[in-house]
C-alpha cells in the first residue's frame, strides 16, 4: 500500500530509468508518467547470421493512487544461419511471475540473459519510494 509521504512521480521516474542503467541497459521516458527500459543480454554475431536476446520493461505510473503499473518482455531475433551456441537455461515461476536465467556461449559470442532482474529492482525501488507495485502479465 502507498505511503502518504511518497515520492513525486519525477522523483520516481528518475529513480526507475536509474535501475535500467545500473543494470547496463537504457532508458526513455515516453511521456510524463512512464518509463521504458531495455538490455541486450545476449548478441551473437557471425559470417552467416546474428541472434540477439532483448530484456525489455516499461511501468506506468497512476499518480491518482500512487501505483506503479509494471510490464516486461524477453524478444529473440535472428537472421540467417545464427552461429552454433551452447545455451543452459533455468526457469521458475511462482504465480505469474518468470524468473529466467538464460545462459549463450558460442562461436559468435554470447551473453546472459536474467529475466525477471528488472522486475526485482524496479519493485524495490517503487516500494522504497512509497509507492504500490502491481505486476501485469501481457
Amino acid at each position: 500500500m502507498a505511503t502518504l509521504n511518497a515520492f513525486p512521480q519525477t522523483e520516481l521516474l528518475k529513480r526507475l530509468s536509474l535501475v535500467a542503467s545500473s543494470h547496463g541497459g537504457t532508458a526513455s521516458m515516453p511521456d510524463d508518467h512512464t518509463v521504458k527500459g531495455s538490455l541486450t543480454a545476449i548478441q551473437a554475431k557471425w559470417l552467416l547470421g546474428s541472434r540477439k536476446v532483448t530484456s525489455n520493461f516499461t511501468c506506468s505510473l497512476d499518480v491518482s493512487n500512487h501505483t506503479a503499473h509494471f510490464r516486461e518482455s524477453a524478444v529473440e531475433s535472428s537472421w540467417g544461419m545464427p552461429p552454433p551456441t551452447f545455451t543452459v537455461q533455468s526457469t521458475s515461476q511462482y504465480g505469474a511471475r518468470v524468473k529466467e536465467t538464460r545462459v549463450d556461449t558460442g562461436v559468435g559470442g554470447g551473453g546472459i540473459l536474467e529475466f525477471g532482474k528488472f522486475r526485482e529492482s524496479v519493485e524495490q525501488a517503487v516500494h522504497d519510494a512509497g509507492w504500490e507495485f502491481l505486476y501485469e502479465v501481457a
